[in-house]
């Protein structure tokens, strides 16, 4: 009988304390992304001044993904879910689709940056805040374009599409966040040491090292992933694969990484911070009392 059939197991049976202990992990895992990601999702959105700012829109973009991954993550985190092509509880794509967004945010933040510091004049004739957030929107409907695609077409022809096409994808994008990562640390450090003090200046340096700190986490995260992906499709030995995503530690990265961000971005940006404190968290506790 199938999962369906029978109901939904629990992750791993709560028979052993180091069971309870992998669960309520997960559960706190899945509750600290939402909670954080959509923290500053709602202070970005209070702030007219941040809305204003394309790179805040890359940040509302990886919020609102990132606290779909926390939805998401109660269900494939804290039951027995076997979430590949063909089974029973698999979720058609859709999960690992927000983890994507995420990836999609991070790496057009990068180029938005990246363009922003090279050549500040033409940056700010060309991307208004209409043209990011159309940019926004064209990898959010490209994503699930293409998942609208593998549910339609034939499971053969879905396998050969998402094996090849993501281990392309994957390739080339983690090549070219690399690449931007360390041109935008050259120029950041070339940048410091020619302009000091200028208010100005300083915030630009402060918004391109926020999005390398970000884009180095993300890729500590994904590479171990990336790395076994790689290895299993061009290696003749046969991959150790975990019986869940929640017992999986080279899938549970990405999802402490969703949680990690919305830190990183409150850490990193003070206008963020204080809107945070004073406008979100601050009201909040106010009411409870």
């Amino acid at each position: 009988m199938t999962n369906t059939s029978q109901g939904l197991a629990l992750l791993l049976p709560p028979t052993h304390a180091s069971n309870i202990l992998m669960l309520l992990f997960n559960i706190l895992l899945a509750t600290a992304i939402i909670f954080l990601n959509l923290s500053v999702l709602v202070a970005i959105l209070l702030n007219r001044r941040l809305r204003s700012e394309n790179r805040f829109m890359y940040m509302l973009s990886t919020c609102l993904s990132d606290v779909c991954t926390g939805v998401s993550y109660y269900y494939v985190g804290v039951f027995d879910i076997n979430d590949k092509l063909g089974s029973p509880t698999w979720t058609y794509y859709i999960v690992h689709t927000f983890l994507g967004l995420s990836y999609m945010a991070i790496l057009a933040a990068q180029a938005d940056r990246y363009h922003a510091v090279v050549s500040p004049l033409k940056y700010s004739q060309r991307m208004s805040l209409n043209r990011t957030l159309l940019v926004i929107c064209t990898y959010w409907l490209y994503a699930f374009f293409i998942v609208a695609v593998h549910n339609i077409v034939t499971k053969g022809t879905a396998r050969q599409v998402t094996s090849l096409g993501t281990l392309v994808g994957n390739i080339f994008t983690i090549v070219i966040m690399i690449g931007l990562n360390i041109r935008l640390f050259i120029i950041a450090r070339v940048q410091q040491r020619r302009e000091q003090g200028i208010r100005e200046r300083d915030g630009k340096r402060a918004s391109v090292n926020l999005i390398l700190v970000v884009a180095a986490f993300y890729l500590g995260t994904w590479m171990p992933i990336f790395c076994h992906v790689l290895i299993c499709s061009f290696s003749t030995i046969r991959c150790f694969t975990f019986r869940n995503e929640g017992t999986d530690p080279i899938r549970i990265l990405p999802r402490v990484n969703a949680a990690l961000t919305p830190v990183l971005y409150i850490k990193g940006c003070t206008p963020l911070k204080d809107t945070l404190f004073t406008r979100v968290w601050r009201p909040c506790c106010s009411r409870r009392r």
